[in-house]
């Protein structure tokens, strides 16, 4: 049984058509590459559907296709096809997804055609349609199968102009300043606005350019009206981690560690300031002239940075950096290979038996995530206080308080910082305090907190190397305004701090624990902070995928809180600690 896929696109100002063959009763369809159709599209999700052979109940075969839960819907003709349903298809019935128009059918296979040669998947050979005039083009088969993005820079021109006037119109019907619409649900009111653009679409008798789908328009349009526009489709994608757009016409997002430029756009800057003033209004948060940069948080915890004009010269900018859906846990990081089993149980027992944690590591190399997973590992009833700029952290304890900076006023006036959290957190006797992030004299008053029965808390900061972090901790604590000699300092951390975390971003977008060091202590001969790598990740060069390869290995040595736990009689695992770790 063959399911054969004709697949209509528009490349390069001209259709083009690719007909693929599969000797399966089951094909996938998506934009990631492990799919046997792959559509390249910032509107296809993952894994957006499936193409099923079932028997009929008339008799012969029939297809049948399942959305699974898109972000932008499948479509037969113009009617949305229920998630997770498998909804028959009529025999020459047009599956619309995406930019890409796609009609299957069913045919019996050869007894002489051998499975070998039928097309197993979306890198292989593309079949021309005969009815076209002229060939097919080799460059339109690769880009299809492969993941190139293309489109029409005329139709994209006409969708940005109808969205705008769309828009515009919707805006002035709906009027969404009256009091009956801000006290609708976000149901009712997304439900009330899409009638009005449908009564749009018929009184101003636009008709909708070739390529356009009636239905993703409508969305894009309400997406744009009522939510984030363009980004809702990347903030719903579970393979997208962080979102940058650098002005409204160009969206760039981090698909597996990498950077791509998305083929979305807002329809003008006042679509990007709207977008951004949806996401500060609830939290508090303002951002004008005055005061163009903002840190904030969407519903999901995930971190925003928004800078607007005078600073971004190119138009609004804002950055996302998405947490995911499940939160991760340990063991998703040992099989992503972040780190090894050994590792993991040594970071287990370190919070379980109340060891201070700093996790150091550049920009966007996954320390809050680190951060958050680790936590888990407290135990329950411990009473812990969090304190963040922007909440990100989401602990699975009960007993957690979460305080969040403030930032100040319209007078200048009011602004709560970390510093301020942290010494009102001392009065609250908490069993651990963790800090998303120290950036400058908190570390003082973080130290202070480690060193004062508050054992077992844990924070983040910049830095390359355990090394690096011990001296950026240092800076930190000489910016409080306290005069206080190096030496003491150092004592300081030495006495605080049990445990640094070294995480890394590679330049293929892989994330590593790339080392666990301890603490040692105060060298007061020598007047320095010790340290003693306990693991380490070894690069051995890249694998066949381009990605990062090497191993994480213990370096054979024990420290000496381990030591002490057995001194206590605790239960332990010395086998963490052997060479082949």
């Amino acid at each position: 049984m063959l399911i054969v896929v004709k697949i209509e696109a528009l490349l390069e100002g001209e259709s083009h058509t690719l007909e693929k063959k599969f000797d399966a009763r089951e094909i996938s369809i998506g934009r990631d590459p492990a799919n046997d159709v792959v559509l390249s599209d910032g509107r296809v999700s993952g894994r957006h559907a499936t193409l099923k052979v079932h028997e009929s109940s008339r008799g012969g075969f029939e297809l049948v296709v399942r959305d699974n839960n898109s972000s932008n819907g499948t479509y037969v003709e113009d009617t949305p096809v229920a998630p997770q349903t498998d909804t028959p298809l009529a025999e020459g019935s047009r599956l619309v997804i995406g930019n890409f128009v796609l009609t299957p059918r069913v045919e019996a296979s050869s007894a002489e055609k051998p499975k070998s040669q039928a097309v197993p998947n979306a890198k292989s050979a593309a079949v021309p349609d005969k009815k076209k005039s002229g060939s097919t083009p080799q460059s339109m088969a690769v880009s299809m199968a492969t993941g190139g993005s293309q489109r029409r820079k005329g139709l994209r021109d006409d969708e940005l102009r109808i969205k705008r006037e769309i828009h515009t119109e919707l805006i002035k019907r709906l009027d969404l300043r009256r009091k009956d619409i801000v006290s609708l649900s976000d149901e009712d009111l997304r439900s009330r606005a899409r009638n009005v653009v449908e009564e749009v679409l018929v009184d101003l008798r636009w008709e909708i350019p070739d390529g356009l789908h009636r239905e993703s328009l409508i969305k894009e349009i309400l997406d744009e009206a009522l939510g984030l526009g363009p980004l809702e489709v990347l903030l719903a994608d579970d393979d997208v981690s962080e979102v940058m757009v650098n002005n409204y016409a160009q969206i760039y997002a981090e698909r597996n560690g990498k950077l791509e430029l998305t083929d979305l756009q807002f329809s003008g800057e006042p679509a990007v300031l709207a977008a951004i003033e949806r996401i500060i209004s609830p939290i508090g948060r303002r951002v004008d002239e005055s005061s163009p940069i903002v840190d904030a948080r969407l519903k999901d915890g995930s971190r925003v940075n928004a800078v607007i004009r005078p600073l971004a010269l190119q138009g609004p900018c804002i950055t996302i950096r998405k947490f995911a859906r499940v939160p991760l846990t340990i063991d998703d990081l040992v099989r992503f290979n972040s780190l090894s089993r050994g590792m993991a149980e040594f970071l287990k027992m370190a919070i379980e038996n109340r060891l201070n944690v700093v996790i150091s590591g550049g920009t966007g190399s996954g320390k809050t995530t680190l951060l958050n997973v680790i936590s888990g590992f407290i135990p329950p009833g411990e009473r812990v206080i969090t304190v963040e700029d922007a909440a990100e952290l989401r602990l699975p304890q009960e007993h957690v308080i979460s305080f969040e900076t403030r930032p100040p006023n319209l007078e200048g006036k009011g602004a709560i910082q970390i510093r301020d959290l942290v010494k009102n957190s001392l009065r609250m006797r908490p069993d651990r305090i963790i800090v998303g992030e120290c950036r400058g004299a908190e570390a003082l008053d973080m130290l202070q907190a480690m060193n004062t029965g508050h054992d077992g808390s844990m924070t983040t900061g910049h830095a390359n190397s355990a090394e690096d972090m011990v001296r950026r901790l240092e800076t930190m604590v000489l910016t409080s305004g306290l005069d206080l000699p190096i030496r003491a300092v150092r004592e300081q951390i030495g006495s605080a701090v049990d445990i640094i975390v070294q995480q890394t971003r590679f330049g293929c977008g892989t994330r590593k624990v790339t080392g666990i060091t301890e603490v040692v202590g105060m060298d007061y001969d020598e007047g320095v902070v010790q340290l003693q790598d306990v693991f380490v990740f070894r690069q051995s060069g890249y694998g066949a995928d381009g990605k990062v390869a090497g191993e994480h290995r213990a370096t054979g040595y024990i420290p000496k809180f381990f030591k002490l736990l057995q001194e206590r009689g605790l239960p332990v695992n010395a086998e963490v600690f052997a060479l082949n770790q």
